[in-house]
C-alpha cells in the first residue's frame, strides 16, 4: 500500500480534523477526504464517521490505524537499512516525554546524539508520562522516556536511566493546607490519574485499608506540583519532578512518607524498532 496515503490516514486520525490534518501533511483537506474514501472504497468499509465537527473512528478504523502505523515504521526502517551503508545517518526520529524529563534526561542525551548524528531529525513530543509507554505499543513514537513498569511487555525493550522514588508532598508554611490534619492521609491528596505512581499508591492504600481522600486526579507531573504550592492538597509526585520544578521552594517533602517502592526512569522502545539504524543509533548512547 501506498506509504503516502497510510501517513495521511495517520495525521486525520491523530488530529480528528480534515483542516488539521491537511496543515500537517501540506496538502489540501480535499485531498484528506479524498485518500479516505480511497481507502475506504479499497478495504470496503467505513474507517471513520465523519460531519462538519468530527472525526470519529470505527472499530475497524482503529484496527487500521495499528496496521497503518506498523507498516509506516516498517517502511521507515527498510529505507533506513538501505542507507545504513552512507557515510551519514539522515531521517527522522519521535520521541516522547515528560516537560520534566525533557530537561532533565533528555538534554544531555540528546547533546552528544546529535554531535554524532546531525543528519538525523528529532520530532519531540511531551506529555503526561503515565502515556508513553502505551504510545510505544501502538506506534506512535520510536523512544520513550518512561517508568519501569512492574510488568515489561514482552514485546518492549527498557533501559534504565535513573532511580526517582515517589514523594508526598505539601506546600510550604506560607501556604498552609485546607482543613489541615493528620495523619496524612486524612487530608486532600493530589494524584495522577493513571500510570505507575497511581498504581502504587492505590495498592498502599489497600493494602493499608486507608481510604485517601482525593481532591484531584491530574494528568502531568508538573500540575500536580503547582497545585499543592496553592494550597488545594498534599500531591504525589516523582523526587525528579520536585527537584527539577520551578515551583520546588514552595512545596516540601513530608517526614512522613509511605513505602511506595523503586520508581525507575528509563529509555522504553519496540523490539522490532530496534531494526532502524536510526533508533538503534540512539539505542546505543544509553549506557
Amino acid at each position: 500500500m501506498d506509504p503516502q496515503k497510510l501517513r495521511l490516514y495517520t495525521a486525520l486520525a491523530a488530529t480528528r480534523h480534515f483542516g488539521r490534518a491537511a496543515n500537517q501533511c501540506h496538502v489540501s483537506p480535499s485531498t484528506i477526504s479524498r485518500n479516505l474514501k480511497q481507502l475506504e472504497e479499497d478495504l470496503q468499509t467505513t474507517l471513520m464517521l465523519r460531519d462538519n465537527r468530527s472525526v470519529v473512528l470505527t472499530p475497524e478504523g482503529e484496527r487500521f490505524l495499528q496496521f497503518a502505523r506498523e507498516s509506516l515504521q516498517r517502511w521507515e526502517t527498510f529505507q533506513e537499512t538501505l542507507n545504513s551503508n552512507a557515510a551519514e545517518l539522515k531521517g527522522q526520529l519521535s520521541i516522547y516525554c515528560s516537560v520534566t524529563a525533557s530537561y532533565s534526561f533528555l538534554h544531555e542525551l540528546l547533546t552528544q546524539f546529535r554531535g554524532r548524528y546531525p543528519g538525523i531529525a528529532i520530532k519531540l513530543h511531551t506529555g503526561d508520562p503515565a502515556q508513553a509507554i502505551e504510545r510505544i505499543i501502538a506506534g506512535q513514537e520510536d523512544i520513550a522516556i518512561a517508568a519501569r513498569p512492574d510488568r515489561i511487555p514482552g514485546n518492549l525493550e527498557f533501559k534504565s536511566i535513573a532511580q526517582s522514588p515517589l514523594l508526598l508532598i505539601g506546600p510550604t508554611d506560607d501556604h498552609p493546607l485546607p482543613k489541615a490534619a493528620h495523619p496524612w492521609h486524612k487530608c486532600p491528596v493530589i494524584i495522577p490519574e493513571e500510570g505507575l505512581a497511581r498504581e502504587r499508591f492505590d495498592t498502599w492504600c489497600r493494602k493499608q485499608q486507608v481510604t485517601p481522600d482525593i481532591y484531584a486526579e491530574v494528568k502531568g507531573n508538573e500540575a500536580i506540583v503547582s497545585m499543592v504550592s496553592l494550597g488545594f492538597g498534599l500531591g504525589l509526585v516523582p523526587e525528579i519532578v520536585l527537584k527539577n520544578s520551578p515551583l520546588k521552594g514552595r512545596v516540601r517533602p513530608l517526614a512522613e512518607q509511605p513505602d511506595l517502592g523503586p520508581f525507575e526512569t528509563g529509555i522504553c522502545v519496540l523490539r522490532r524498532r530496534l531494526k532502524s539504524p536510526i533508533v538503534s543509533a540512539l539505542w546505543a548512547e544509553i549506557l
